[in-house]
C-alpha cells in the first residue's frame, strides 16, 4: 500500500487532526500515542518495550546495537522485548510532516489470546529476536484505522478499544512476526527474570556491573542469562548498561549544564577518555560538540 490509497489518506487525516503539537502525543486509548514531526530532530536515545508502530507519512530509522531498521509508509514495526535504541526521523517537513502512531502491546492480553486460540506460529526468522519491520497487510491497516477512529468517539473507547486491540494482536500473531510474539506470550518465566534484570540496570546503571551477580540476582545461570538477555533486548547486559549511562550523561549535560567530565563521572565512568570515546561511538560527536549542536550553539574550536 502507498500513501495515495484511501486508507492511508484517512490515516493521515486522523493523525493530523489529533496531533495538536510537535513530538509524541498521548491519547485517551491506553497505550496508544501519536507522533508528529515537521523536521528531523536530533537522534533520540530511547528504551523500547513491546510495541506496534505504523507510519502514515514520512519515515524513521531505528538502530539497535549493530542492526538498523528503516520503516515508512507501507511498513509496520513490531517489537517483542525491552531494548535500548537510537531513533531517527529520516523524512519530515513542514509541508509533509511525519505522522505515525505507536501502541504498547499488552502482554497479559497477548497471553490470554494465545491461551484461547489454536495457533501454530511459523518458525522464528533469523536476525534480531525482538524487533522486525514488515509490509503492512490490509487486515492490520483496517484494525489500526478503526482503533484510531475511536478518538472521534471517546464514549466508545472503554467498550471498543480492548476488542480492536485484541483483533490487532491476533493479526500480528498470524503475521510474519507471529513466532516472536508467541514466544513473548509463552516464555513468561524467563521473560520476567530478564525484565527484573532490566529494571535493576535502569536504577543501578552507575554501579560496576558484575554479570555473574546480576544473573544470580534473577535466579539464572550466567550462560542462560546472557542468551535470554540478548534475545529479549538485542544487546548484551554490558551494552545495555553503556547505553543507559551515555543517555543519562547526555541528559545531564543538556538539561542540567554538567560539563562532560562531571557527567561521565556521575554515570559511572572513571576515565574521561573512555567516556568521550564511547559517547562519540554512540552519538557520532564528542560530548561537547554534541551538546552544542543540540542547544543550537556555535561549534567550539576546541574539544
Amino acid at each position: 500500500m502507498t500513501s495515495t490509497t484511501r486508507p492511508y489518506r484517512e490515516l493521515v487525516t486522523l493523525l493530523a487532526r489529533f496531533t495538536f503539537r510537535e513530538g509524541e502525543v498521548p491519547t485517551a486509548i491506553r497505550g496508544l500515542s501519536l507522533s508528529r514531526r515537521t523536521s528531523p530532530p536530533p537522534p533520540q536515545h530511547t528504551n523500547h518495550g513491546p510495541c506496534f508502530a505504523l507510519i502514515a507519512q514520512g519515515a524513521r530509522r531505528l538502530t539497535i546495537g549493530e542492526q538498523i531498521f528503516e520503516y515508512g509508509v507501507g511498513d509496520y514495526l513490531v517489537a517483542a522485548g525491552n531494548f535500548p535504541a537510537l531513533s531517527r526521523t529520516t523524512r519530515a517537513s513542514s509541508a509533509t510532516p511525519l505522522l505515525g502512531l505507536a501502541l504498547t502491546l499488552n502482554s497479559q492480553a497477548l497471553r490470554e489470546l494465545v491461551a484461547r486460540i489454536d495457533i501454530t506460529p511459523p518458525e522464528p526468522e533469523g536476525g534480531s529476536r525482538c524487533v522486525a519491520v514488515h509490509p503492512v497487510s490490509p487486515d492490520v491497516l483496517d484494525a489500526t484505522l478503526r482503533l484510531l477512529r475511536l478518538l472521534e468517539r471517546p464514549e466508545d473507547i472503554p467498550a471498543m478499544a480492548p476488542l480492536i486491540e485484541q483483533e490487532l494482536l491476533y493479526r500480528l500473531l498470524r503475521g510474519p512476526f507471529g513466532a516472536r510474539l508467541f514466544q513473548l506470550a509463552t516464555t513468561e518465566s524467563q521473560r520476567l527474570r530478564i525484565a527484573k534484570a532490566v529494571s535493576w540496570l535502569r536504577v543501578n546503571f552507575a554501579q560496576p556491573l558484575r554479570v555473574e551477580e546480576l544473573a544470580e540476582h534473577v535466579g539464572m545461570s550466567v550462560s542462560s542469562f546472557h542468551h535470554h538477555f540478548k534475545t529479549s533486548t538485542a544487546v548484551t547486559p554490558m551494552q545495555y548498561q553503556k547505553h543507559l549511562r551515555l543517555h543519562e550523561a547526555r541528559r545531564l549535560m543538556l538539561l542540567e549544564d554538567f560539563d562532560a567530565g562531571t557527567a561521565g563521572y556521575e554515570v559511572g565512568y572513571q576515565s574521561p577518555s573512555q567516556f568521550s570515546r564511547e559517547y562519540r561511538r554512540l552519538y557520532g560527536l564528542s560530548p561537547r560538540r554534541d551538546v552544542e549542536r543540540l542547544k543550537g550553539e556555535p561549534a567550539s574550536t576546541q574539544e
